[in-house]
């Protein structure tokens, strides 16, 4: 990819790195260039994807921020390997939760919600949405995402409520979207259907009570949590096969307190060994009773208003709250004497509103459904014949049991706010669906239908809606299909499946293979704490990812969320992690700044490969290895192994062992000198570009500063140099590295200062092929050469691949031995401490019996360390001289 006819002077780095001072700068600067700007004309392949539109309540949490790193490390790469990149941005209109916060505004005004009507109202959340939403797409310029902001997405936006309004009337025409009553997830103080993914399992203390209906022979025992239902009772089920209640069936039984009887039904749903063996049937309040309520041709009897309080059963209850009713009735039983038992406290699990916090209500309700059947099984075809890739793909088992198991799908909302149905109801019956360029029919007694869309439906058109559907445009000519989807596995079933089905059926008419909303599904877990735990505010362990942007820059907090990042897996996070990040980051920039110091710079071509060092061949070689690794693993969604393979070649390699190499080469001048120079700045240049997905701020200032071009966004996508690994500058280099690793630790364990240098004898040099790596053993290793009287007190032996060295020091004067028995004494007296302690665990049966295996495992591991401590130390001690 070729820069672009701007040019950019060499700048100069800071004496240290302070994110704060330069990301919203770089941040601008990339804006400016349009950088992130889409060409749907150009003739590059295509590379697009959709963000998953947060809401325009929403901030940025530490989930957004760990789902849009990957999405824009995927979108960076790809723009530098030369596609035409598209990262969509956008928000969703959120109708249950905008309303219920101007709801809540207009309350604190003193102001009723209704007495504003319909139009007032929504005139204040429009208001509201221009004042105070969307704080989180400020907040995606400080992660860095690289979204094209002029393609920037509204779901209530004019474009999108067309799309919207199109594919209704065109499902509406095909006889896949239909009104009736059916059983719903109702939400009494939001007085609204609400959808699954808007509920909440949580276990509650409750109670079970058993209860009597009818009377002597005829008497039968049934049970339940929520006793006000049994007002709408209107059958009492056992099985078929249920010798006891067999002279029951078909009969009729008093229903306390309602004046009212019922019939028993056998129905192969009840189980006989549960209970009682008969179940109350309230068909209106219970999605099981529903259908047994549809298999018998029940009533169905809705005793609940909109707000939850009973109504229409004719008894004293009526006008009371569902809970009040709940005592109330239950007392009234008891003063019948029809209460058998009660069992209290009685855990199960409740449905609960995500938004409202209270328990939801199944509730028969007149809804807008869209008849999923023919929609889910295009949807699982297109997974099956593999038009869409599921990764990882141990994930598709999820996705077909989502899929295939499919309920037709509620999609009316009672609310204002949102995309409101367009059907007309006539005077005279009449039902009318109006498409986008309809004219409504007009006249006296025609109205529009009252409710809105679920949210899910429009953001279910993500992926084509927001590029001009049902127009022919070029955006959709170009980026749709999308490339992939980067989603959590808990929304795979609720958003995805409504994209494919409902993507599948617009773009019907294309290729079958063009026609799907996205090429891939990559699947990501959530944040969890370092413990593994989900995060929450009741838990206490949520985190804000613009502290940890504020305290350690953006650049951390993306490297660690990556690093964590393995495919379908949940992602632990903690603090300490985004300051070791940090402190990468760090390491970058000073082996950066070194470089440039010692004047490295990015060459034309390599240097003949005969006139390099081992260490330099060495480095190009593995720099080959990493380029095609992380090129591998990032194919492969594998964004932690790569993420962990560029931090240990950075840390591990090039800054501790070549960086440190280079700098005994360029002390010797002249072509060695310059052939350094030459490799730190390809290194150093591959090593920055890989990087910049993950890091891209960091990335921006150092490549910029070695290069002096006008910026990383825009460069090329390495690849390896294709040369001939030389695996015996790969072995001389790692005999390197063991020798001079031995030394130094053997130099700590002598009690020597890292900076300390002693005279020592190397032996064994010219057999084991290091005669030319000399003066960086002694460099590194802080050993000088013996002198005249060398006579050495210590010495060791490394053994190498090559062969064995010895190597001889004079440690005479260099420690003070009375010093350094007193410090292993004290050292010894610890790890003896330490053993003893172990001891007497693992020889308590008590312990060892009852502890978890891997408590005692732990235990074990400590003892064993401790034991190695006590001979290490020994053995240091018989070393010393005697005093």
């Amino acid at each position: 990819m070729t820069q672009t006819s701007a040019a950019a002077q060499p700048r100069e780095l800071p004496s240290t790195w302070n994110p704060a001072d330069v990301e919203a700068e770089l941040y601008q600067r990339w804006l400016d260039r349009g950088y992130f700007t889409a060409d749907a004309h150009s003739d590059k392949p295509p590379f697009s994807l959709v963000i998953p539109p947060p809401n325009v309540t929403g901030s940025l949490h530490i989930g957004h921020a760990y789902e849009h790193t990957l999405m824009d490390l995927l979108t960076r790469r790809r723009r530098m390997q030369g596609y035409e990149a598209l990262w969509l941005p956008g928000m969703d209109h959120a109708s249950i939760a905008v309303q219920a916060l101007v709801e809540r505004q207009l309350r604190e005004e003193g102001i009723d919600h209704r007495e504003l009507g319909r139009e007032g109202f929504l005139e204040r959340v429009w208001q509201w949405k221009e004042q105070h939403g969307g704080a989180i797409l400020s907040q995606m310029r400080r992660l860095g995402d690289g979204v094209d902001w002029t393609r920037e997405r509204f779901t209530m936006d004019q474009g999108l409520s067309r799309a919207v309004q199109t594919i209704f009337k065109q499902l509406y025409d095909d006889g896949l979207i239909y009104r009736a009553e059916r059983l719903v997830n109702w939400s009494p103080e939001m007085r609204t259907a609400i959808s699954d993914i808007e509920v909440e399992h949580r276990e509650v203390e409750g109670e079970l009570v058993s209860m009597r209906y009818g009377r002597g022979e005829n008497a039968i025992e049934v049970a339940t949590t929520r006793v006000e239902t049994m007002l709408g009772d209107t059958a009492v089920a056992v099985h078929p096969d249920d010798e006891r209640y067999e002279h029951l069936v078909g009969t009729e039984i008093e229903l306390p307190l309602t004046g009212r009887t019922i019939p028993v039904v056998a129905d192969s749903h009840v189980d006989p060994e549960f209970g009682s063996g008969a179940v109350k049937v309230t068909p209106a309040h219970d999605p099981n009773d529903f259908e047994i309520g549809r298999r018998h041709d029940l009533p169905m009897p809705t005793i609940m208003d909109e707000t939850g309080h009973i109504a229409g059963t004719g008894t004293a209850f009526d006008g009371m709250d569902r809970f009040e009713a709940r005592v109330a009735v239950r007392e009234a039983l008891r003063e019948q004497g029809r209460i058998v038992a009660e069992k209290r406290p009685y855990v199960h699990s409740v449905g609960h509103s995500s938004r409202s916090k209270e328990p939801i209500e199944p509730r028969l309700s007149l809804q807008w459904f869209v008849k999923v059947g023919p929609l889910a099984q295009a949807a699982g075809d297109a997974v099956r014949d593999g038009r869409v890739a599921v990764h990882p793909p141990e994930m598709a088992k999820r996705y077909f049991d989502w899929i295939d198991n499919l309920h037709d799908w509620a999609i009316s909302r009672q609310m204002w706010w949102g995309h409101r149905i367009p059907i007309w109801y006539g005077p005279d019956g009449q039902v009318v669906c109006v498409g986008p360029d309809e004219q409504p029919p007009t006249g006296e007694g025609w109205r529009q239908d009252e409710d809105v869309l679920d949210t899910w439906f429009s953001s279910g058109l993500w992926p084509f809606s927001t590029m001009g559907w049902p127009d022919d445009t070029a955006d959709l000519r170009k980026f749709y299909p999308t490339s992939v989807l980067v989603t959590g596995y808990d929304i795979l079933f609720f958003w995805v499946a409504r994209m494919m089905m409902l993507g599948l059926y617009a773009m019907k008419d294309r290729d079958p293979s063009r026609a799907v909303p996205f090429n891939v599904i990559a699947l990501h877990g959530i944040v969890r704490d370092p413990h593994g735990k989900k995060m929450s505010k009741s838990a206490g362990n949520t985190v804000d990812p613009l502290q940890w942007i504020d305290d350690y820059g953006t650049d951390a907090l993306r490297f660690t969320l990556a690093r964590g990042a393995n495919p379908g897996a949940d992602a632990p996070m903690s603090e300490e992690w985004v300051a070791g990040s940090r402190s990468f980051v760090t390491k970058l920039f000073n082996a950066t700044k070194f470089a440039l110091g010692k004047e490295a710079f990015v060459p034309r071509a390599l240097p003949d490969r005969a006139e390099l060092t081992d260490a330099d061949r060495w480095v190009l070689d593995r720099t080959d290895a990493l380029t095609a690794d992380v090129e591998e693993l990032l194919e492969d969604f594998q964004f932690a192994k790569s993420t962990e393979a560029l931090y240990h070649f950075t840390w591990d390699e090039f800054c501790d062992w070549y960086v440190e190499l280079s700098k005994v080469q360029l002390d010797e001048g002249g072509r060695r000198a310059e052939n350094t120079r030459a490799v730190l700045g390809h290194v150093l240049d591959v090593l920055l570009r890989l990087l910049h997905p993950t890091i891209p701020f960091v990335t921006e200032a150092l490549w910029t500063a070695l290069t002096g071009r006008e910026s990383v966004v825009v460069a090329d996508w390495p690849s390896p140099t294709g040369g001939q690994t030389d695996e015996g500058a790969a072995e001389r280099i790692s005999a390197v590295r063991k020798l001079i690793t031995e030394i130094r630790r053997f130099r700590s364990d002598q009690g020597l200062k890292p900076g300390q240098k002693v005279a020592a004898n190397l032996d064994g040099i010219p057999a084991a092929g290091l005669a030319e790596h000399v003066p960086a053993v002694r460099s590194l290793a802080k050993i000088t050469e013996p002198g005249e009287g060398f006579t050495a007190s210590a010495s060791i032996e490394v053994g190498l691949a090559p062969g064995d060295v010895t190597v001889e020091l004079d440690l005479s004067g260099a420690i003070d031995i009375a010093a350094e028995r007193k410090r292993l004494a004290k050292d010894l007296a610890a790890a003896e401490k330490e053993l003893d302690g172990t001891d007497k665990k693992l020889n308590n049966p008590s312990f060892t019996d009852k502890a978890p295996a891997e408590v005692v495992d732990k235990i074990r591991s400590r003892r064993e360390a401790a034991q190695a401590d006590i001979e290490r130390i020994n053995a240091r001690l018989e070393s010393l001289p005697q005093a």
